[in-house]
């Protein structure tokens, strides 16, 4: 089948990888356009355009995909895809067209932008990757293929992401191949069941010490790479990169030790022990060599800047 692939992030990357492993052509990558990054705002591609562009396939970006429904419309496709795109598909692209979307949760649980990320902060064990038919209300489609995975205590949201993002391009290929051979079957969603994730913003990143030890962990693992978490020292900054659980110290909630090189913080349950964290103006480092250049202006974490 000729396949239109719509997506933007490294999660469509690792999908579109299995894609064009198989019988199937993708014919064009469609994604967002350049944006503006960091302190210069230069403009920063999203990492699929080189990653297709280099193969040879051709890559259109749309600040609007809805708006552009003649051009895309005029390529020769027989179905599109769409893994991590970052646009609402109108009802009117639908019309035309069949669509599948690679959704890394079990659904109906996580519909929305960022499943994997709740599945972290949650403390799940497993997720999975769905396979739907695209309908326009958000994730409410069919499911054709479904297929589990463990959630290990190290994973990330980008270890995690690649993870599911090979299995959910295994799994696209096997759902283009039984729609090419008749073979497909639908199984529609329980929508009573239903969960939805909202979109993460960077305020979201503020640790609270009130919340116990293992919901600050895993809000680290979630977030800690994008947009990040962070905490406040005396008036100061403090990005996290990396936390753990420590059982065998208590500490008042928001108190600061340093043991052994040892960053610790008190919980409502414990404490944690700062593995990696960064100033600032400063790299992110390995605990102990923040703590060789950093000088605490008080032990206790605010609860602002």
């Amino acid at each position: 089948m000729k396949v239109l692939f719509l997506g933007s992030s490294d999660f469509s990357i690792g999908v579109l990888e299995e894609l064009l492993k198989s019988k199937h052509k993708v014919i064009a990558v469609i994604c967002q356009p350049d944006r503006p990054s960091g302190r210069g705002h230069k403009l920063v591609a999203p990492e699929i355009k080189a990653y297709a562009a280099n193969l040879g396939i051709p890559v259109l970006q749309y600040e609007k995909v809805n708006k552009n429904l003649d051009e895309m419309f005029a390529l020769d496709f027989d179905i599109f895809v769409t893994a991590s795109f970052g646009q609402i598909i109108s009802r009117t692209f639908l019309s035309k067209k069949i669509g599948l979307n690679v959704h890394p949760s079990k659904l109906p649980k996580y519909r929305g932008a960022t499943p994997l990320q709740y599945a972290l902060m949650n403390g799940d064990k497993e997720t999975s990757v769905s396979i739907q038919k695209m309908e326009y209300e958000v994730d409410s489609g069919d499911i054709i293929l479904c297929e589990d995975t463990k959630i290990e205590d190290e994973d990330t949201f980008s270890t995690l992401s690649k993870k599911t993002a090979k299995i959910g391009g295994e799994l696209l290929v096997k759902a283009l191949d039984l729609i090419e051979s008749g073979e497909v079957k639908y199984y529609p969603q329980d929508n009573s069941k239903a969960t939805y994730t909202k979109m993460i913003q960077k305020e979201d990143g503020l640790l609270d010490f009130n919340n116990d030890a293992e919901s600050i962990v895993n809000k680290v693992r979630a977030i800690g790479e994008n947009p990040g978490c962070y905490f406040y020292v005396g008036g100061d900054r403090i990005k996290v990169g990396k936390l753990s659980i420590c059982r065998e110290l208590e500490l008042k909630i928001g108190e600061i030790k340093i043991i052994n090189k040892q960053f610790l913080i008190g919980t409502n349950n414990g404490c944690i022990n700062v593995l990696r964290c960064q100033n600032s103006n400063g790299k992110m480092l390995d605990a102990k060599d923040f703590l060789n250049g950093y000088k605490f202006k008080e032990y206790k974490v605010n609860t602002c800047c």
